[in-house]
């Protein structure tokens, strides 16, 4: 009863704006999350001695805001709340510095401004202070772009991470790319072209970086234009549009299967794939004219002559990075070319190294064919994805298994010399080095065929189809680490035909999750994910299934997964009428936009807790791998609850 009294008196100052001592200085800026939805954060710096608690009643008094009245051209969205708290420990005592809290509001006019009253009450080791307030006033046109993070809390985790895993993979399809019947043979030749037309070793050096650098642009610089254009004209959701749509849509993922099964052909060599004549020439004779610019049309050469083998390798970096954040393309492609340029440049520094590099012959084309069926089985990945956001029923688990332990035995066999295509040469014995890629390629098919029986193969999760696709599954449970749920929630229940993973039950719209949760008295577990989002299969192979964390998504936690390419069309009441006008029909998109508006994400996976009445208790998490960091996420959730 005195915690109540104490609890309304705190409540009573909020209004009143009584205060004493100053014990938190403020700050205040304005971000704008998403076309009229914007927030204004509370940054403050605590006294020596103190701490505040925040929102938080059950820790101490709850901090409030109070709007100033007859102010126009916003509405107030949902409650204050809190974003996370630096604190530092030296030995057994706790020191805060730091606390963010944050309000949502609907900007009608950004020529406004935003007054009001913040209150709060903090406390040292010994006594509370009474409740304080500070006044402040904001320009709605000061409003900055919200970051992808939205603060961090100990043991927290930002969401937004940069896929260097795509980076590194970019890298190193840039080396295989030099190993190319239609590349290796030009690094020699023209590297000793430099050297024969220059003045001196220095000037040939000189144009050798340059021709580098050139190679570096003209594989850069138009994906960049591309992706720059289409943010400038349309913003960060057009961009987003149109990466989910080339990553989700059925079109482009046929269209990138076929591209994939005829470059595959080409290695095999069914046929050649090159650019027009009269395109090439017209490169080469500029490249006669001398100077920068003869330097600048030799790259232009070799990026045209060498389309047929790099075509593929670029068209997989750029496939793969559109599933990604805005500058994972960019960045991706400057990988590759990175990596492909460097041998031209290092060459060119070092000309003796040419005696040391081994000559063309038939193991180029060994290399190619090698690619080919890399190609083969990278390319089922987008037939995979239009399977899974369409419900098609095609490429189930096991069809996808079966597919690629044929294509990778076949791969093996060829590196034993049992199997020759047309431009082969006739392999008379086996070099160590290819027996041993060999085993390795064995080893990998070994490795693939327990999955046929409903075996995890966690290190393949992000390439496979979700378990729940596959018909047979030996022993009682798909992975051996499924749960019961205690959620009482049945399959009948269900309003959308999809499933989540290790025996999970949950809810695939955001308002049927929050109205489960208020009638369990739990928190929501949101997974923002997607059929073709590698890193979220990665995330419920790797992070959910450790069963600490499984436990308590299970026993504690309402599971809301809002897929955002999902081409389920919804049923009426669940329509999306956006801020434009534009009504949404389909799962995939009405959950994009919810996930944009409510919570800033426009990227996969994130993972967000709310409380029953929709709350945020935590900032967003993202992919990591780090099990006891997503366990402590979880806690903060139910911490925060409580």
């Amino acid at each position: 009863m005195k915690r109540l009294l104490a609890i309304t008196w705190a409540l009573l100052l909020c209004a009143s704006g009584f205060s004493q001592t100053t014990t938190v200085t403020w700050k205040t800026e304005i971000q704008q999350k998403h076309d009229s939805l914007y927030t204004i954060v509370f940054t403050g710096k605590i006294a020596d001695g103190y701490h505040t608690y925040g929102t938080m009643t059950e820790m101490g008094y709850p901090a409030c805001v109070e709007f100033s009245e007859g102010e126009t051209g916003y509405t107030v969205s949902g409650d204050l709340h809190d974003l996370g708290m630096k604190r530092e420990y030296e030995g057994e005592q706790v020191y805060f510095n730091e606390i963010k809290l944050a309000q949502d509001i609907h900007v009608t006019d950004i020529k406004g401004k935003v007054s009001g009253e913040l209150n709060w009450q903090s406390c040292n080791e010994d006594y509370c202070n009474m409740p304080e307030y500070w006044k402040f006033s904001i320009g709605l046109e000061s409003a900055i772009p919200a970051p992808s993070d939205q603060g961090t809390i100990e043991n927290g985790t930002a969401a937004g991470k940069f896929n260097w895993g795509l980076v590194i993979e970019a890298i190193l399809w840039g080396f295989a790319a030099l190993l190319t019947p239609c590349v290796f043979p030009m690094v020699p030749m023209t590297v000793s072209f430099f050297m024969k037309g220059a003045s001196s070793p220095a000037a040939g050096r000189f144009k050798a970086s340059m021709y580098g650098l050139f190679i570096i642009l003209l594989y850069t610089v138009p994906i960049s234009l591309i992706i720059l254009i289409t943010r400038i004209v349309g913003g960060d959701a057009v961009t987003a549009d149109i990466f989910n749509w080339l990553a989700t849509h059925w079109l482009p993922n046929i269209v990138f299967f076929i591209v994939f099964m005829l470059f595959a052909a080409s290695f095999f060599g069914a046929f050649e794939i090159v650019l027009p004549s009269k395109l090439v020439n017209k490169s080469d004779k500029g490249a006669d004219k001398g100077g920068l610019l003869g330097t600048f049309f030799m790259a232009l050469t070799l990026v045209l002559v060498s389309f047929s083998c790099t075509g593929p390798i670029v068209g997989s970096v750029l496939i793969k990075a559109t599933q990604g954040e805005f500058w994972e393309p960019m960045v991706a492609m400057l990988a590759f070319s990175l990596a492909f340029a460097l041998p031209f440049t290092i060459l060119a520094f070092f000309p003796s190294l040419l005696r040391n590099i081994p000559k063309s012959g038939g193991w180029l084309n060994s290399v190619k064919v090698v690619l080919g069926f890399v190609e083969v089985a990278l390319g089922f990945k987008f037939l995979s994805v239009a399977d899974q956001t369409y419900h098609w029923g095609l490429l189930d688990r096991e069809v996808y298994l079966a597919i690629w332990i044929v294509v990778f035995t076949l791969l093996g066999f060829y590196l034993l010399g049992k199997i020759r295509f047309a431009n082969d040469d006739r392999v008379e014995h086996i070099s160590v080095k290819r027996l041993a890629l060999a085993i390795a390629v064995f080893s990998f098919v070994v490795y693939m065929v327990p999955g046929m029986f409903g075996a995890p193969l966690k290190a393949l999760s992000g390439y496979l189809p979700p378990i729940t696709t596959q018909d047979f599954v030996l022993g009682q449970s798909n992975t051996g680490n499924a749960v019961s749920s205690t959620s009482g929630i049945s399959e009948g229940q269900k309003k959308y035909d999809l499933h989540l993973p290790l025996g999970l039950h949950g809810y695939f719209t955001l308002e049927e999750g929050l109205a489960a949760a208020k009638e369990a008295g739990k928190p929501v577990f949101v997974d923002v994910t997607g059929h073709g989002c590698v890193n979220c299969r990665e995330m419920e192979s790797r992070v959910w299934s450790d069963p600490k964390v499984l436990e308590i998504l299970n026993d504690d936690y309402i599971i809301v997964a809002l897929y955002t390419d999902d081409k389920q069309r919804l049923t009426e009441e669940d329509w999306v009428t956006t801020d434009t006008g534009d009504v949404l029909k389909t799962l995939g998109r009405a959950n994009s936009y919810i996930v944009r508006t409510k919570f800033g994400i426009n990227a996969q996976p994130n993972y967000v807790l709310l409380s029953p009445d929709g709350e945020q208790l935590a900032p967003v998490r993202g992919y990591d791998l780090d099990i006891q960091g997503f366990v402590d996420f979880l806690n903060s959730g139910l911490e925060a609850v409580r």
